[in-house]
């Protein structure tokens, strides 16, 4: 059974991110091998807000150089999570 923890792995504080914060929409790297339903109750167990959708996408690791042999960054899950009108996740700046 995964915890709360080993499925939220961070919050994502990018500028695309900042924005749709407006929106009540937060950006979140999680697990590869969660799906929605564990996202939802994670983001609910450990922010204590009311998550109303959770959109995923996997995305892919960049093709990089390590001295003279290509190698690749790891894919990674990347989760939009949608919360109720007038919830917020207070973030430490």
């Amino acid at each position: 059974m995964k915890t709360p923890e080993d499925i939220i792995k961070s919050i994502l504080k990018t500028e695309k991110g900042s924005l749709q914060e407006q929106g009540g929409k937060y950006l979140f790297w999680v697990d590869k091998a969660a799906n929605k339903i564990e996202i939802k109750k994670a983001v609910e167990a450990v922010y204590r807000v009311e998550v109303m959708k959770v959109n995923t996408v996997t995305m892919r690791g960049k093709m990089k150089r390590v001295r003279y042999q290509p190698g690749k960054t790891p894919d990674w899950k990347k989760a939009v999570v949608t919360l109720k009108k007038g919830q917020a996740i207070e973030l430490a700046s």
